[in-house]
């Protein structure tokens, strides 16, 4: 038993600490990423100093080193391949972009400019040295800035690949963090960049209260007006909240096709897909009919399907008048029921206050406290009869209803052709666009940007989101504490997981225990003879199974001595067997004698 307690203890510690035990996180081979140990990044310096140390390392003794945690090296994503934008912010400095000087319009004066600060710089708990990003530095400001393209972008028959990063490093309350492709237009002006600026897609996080979004909006213009209108992608049906509380870099891509399909990925995994002609809101093209606005419902229209039978008679029996209502006839007052006791009386030990005035305040009373002489009476005062439904109510009567034979439906007003109607089965072809821009307003400070890549070709955006976001993906991945931490992480965070935690491993080990010392032992200690007499249980000749073990007991003892001393001893072989033939015969004797199936016959005989 001991063993077993010790084994299963020994197995629990072994459980404990791999469940305990810091997860190593294997890198991916296809992120191409540069690793190397910590112990060779001193080697230039270690071969400097060899010499001098040589002697004092011969002398020491020798020490184990533990190798260093893998550390991943930065290197600048280089655009290869077709591409119109391609920005990773290397050159630590903001060239190339634009701060807007406009104002808001309709806005207070305190803060319609785009005031909002930005900088080019690491993330605070970087875990890519060298790794700089565009971040939004302040909070409650307009924010705006942009930055031309290479070239514009017009939609062909080539696909649309937009993707960038964002880490909300400190959370976020409520801010966007999306971009806007802007229009290519002649008066397209970046230093009045304003939140009316023409946009060809939107396209990114956004998030206030806890309504998480991903946008996609693309505006669409009117062939037949001319007019521009907003078009809004279905809502994803993934959980958004993760991307905007980990604290994690994530990558945003969006991806529109010439055949008009469109798909929304994050971290390269598709979170929202469709065809702009089907998922958007409202639709890309009107309907081809629409209700007459000049077509009014008739006055004589009935829209009733039921009405109350006409011909429907109150009979004679039905008593409107009857109460719901009425006292029960068979009630029996209680035994013991004081009719003369009120309910509350004054409290005896009440006194009026000094500073009562009967002139001001009227003549004092004692505040009613419940009878004393009630609490051990069925009840106090007039006795009533409780009060039961009425088997005789019918309530006040009303006509039966009937199909109505003049029903002539749900009125609705005539279809007509669609004068505004037009058919686009191409949307895919939007306004070329030359700019892109963040035009924001965050409560959170701290949003950081990176890689901003456009292009038409879905490798070269891949191998651009390698060199970029799958960096940083390794580093953080290297950095990951382990399940340890994240445990105690995540309990810091959620108190209320301390309590799953100890359940987990504190239940195990109890019911090791339980089973392994409390269980019931196998074997059970013979049932006294009254308990047999009680129970009419057969009771097992105990005795008699005893006697057998102890004679084959000790017939082998008597052979194997005899064994032993056969060489030695010599005897006349007549004494011998005469003496084994006895001493047999006088145990079977003995064994019947002792048997109680032999005395009882031995009994019976006598």
């Amino acid at each position: 038993m001991h063993q077993k307690v010790l084994w299963f203890a020994l197995l629990a510690a072994g459980l404990l600490c791999l469940a305990l035990a810091p997860v190593s996180q294997a890198q991916d081979p296809d992120e191409d990423a540069d690793v190397e140990d910590d112990l060779d990044l001193g080697l230039a310096g270690a071969e400097e100093e060899e010499e001098l140390e040589g002697d004092e390392e011969d002398d020491a003794p020798p020490t184990s080193t533990t190798p260093a945690a893998p550390k991943v090296t930065y290197k600048a994503p280089e655009p290869m391949g077709e591409h119109f934008f391609a920005e990773a912010f290397d050159r630590g400095t903001l060239d190339g972009w634009v701060l807007s000087k406009a104002k808001k319009d309709e806005a207070d004066e305190e803060i319609a400019k785009y005031d909002g600060k930005w900088a080019v710089e690491e993330m605070k708990d970087s875990k890519l040295p060298g790794d700089k990003g565009l971040v939004l530095k302040s909070r409650a400001k307009h924010h705006a800035v942009s930055a031309q393209m290479l070239r514009p972008f017009t939609f062909d028959t080539m696909p649309l690949i937009i993707q960038y990063e964002v880490n909300f490093q400190s959370g976020i309350d409520c801010g966007g963090a999306y971009v806007k492709l802007l229009s290519q237009t002649p008066d397209l002006d970046l230093d009045q960049f304003v939140d009316k600026t023409p946009y060809t897609i939107m396209f990114g996080p956004d998030k206030c209260g806890e309504d998480y979004k991903l946008h996609f909006i693309f505006r669409h213009k009117n062939p037949r007006t001319g007019e521009y209108e907003e078009k809004h992608a279905k809502k994803p049906d993934a959980d958004l909240r993760s991307y905007f509380t980990d604290k994690k870099t994530h990558l945003y891509t969006l991806v529109v096709n010439a055949d008009n399909s469109f798909e929304v990925l994050v971290d390269q995994t598709v979170v929202n897909s469709g065809s702009l002609l089907t998922d958007v809101t409202p639709p890309v093209n009107p309907p081809a009919e629409i209700e007459d606005p000049d077509d009014h419902k008739p006055e004589d229209w009935d829209e009733r399907p039921k009405i109350q039978d006409p011909d429907a008679v109150k009979p004679e029996d039905w008593d409107e008048d009857a109460p719901a209502q009425v006292p029960d006839e068979d009630a029996v007052k209680p035994d013991g029921w004081l009719d003369d006791e009120p309910e509350y009386i004054g409290d005896p030990d009440a006194i009026k206050p000094d500073d009562w005035d009967e002139d001001m305040d009227g003549e004092w009373e004692a505040p009613q406290v419940p009878n004393p002489a009630c609490e051990t009476a069925p009840g106090c005062g007039p006795w009533k009869r409780p009060m039961i439904d009425n088997p005789n109510y019918k309530g006040k009567w009303k006509p039966p209803m009937v199909d109505n034979p003049n029903y002539q439906g749900v009125w609705k007003p005539r279809k007509i052709a669609n004068p505004a109607y037009f058919e686009d089965l191409q949307p895919f072809k939007m306004t070329p666009f030359s700019a892109l821009g963040l035009e924001l307003w965050s409560m959170t400070s701290d949003i950081f940007f990176d890689n901003f890549f456009i292009t038409n070709d879905r490798n070269t955006a891949e191998r651009w989101a390698t060199d970029g976001w799958g960096l940083k993906k390794a580093a953080e991945g290297a950095a990951e504490p382990g399940l340890a931490a994240q445990m105690l992480n995540a309990a810091e965070e959620r108190p209320w997981l301390w309590i799953v935690y100890v359940l987990t491993v504190a239940l195990p080990l109890v019911l090791i225990v339980v089973f392994c010392c409390t269980g019931k032992d196998k074997k059970k200690s013979p049932a006294s003879a009254a308990e047999y007499k009680k129970t009419d249980e057969p009771q097992p000749d105990v005795e008699e199974e005893e006697e057998e073990g102890e004679e084959k007991a000790e017939e082998a003892k008597s052979s194997s001595a005899a064994e032993d001393k056969s060489d030695e001893e010599e005897a006349p072989a007549e004494e011998e067997d005469g003496e084994k033939e006895a001493t047999t015969d006088e145990k079977e004797d003995d064994i019947l004698r002792r048997s109680p199936r032999s005395r009882k016959r031995l009994t019976e005989i006598h």
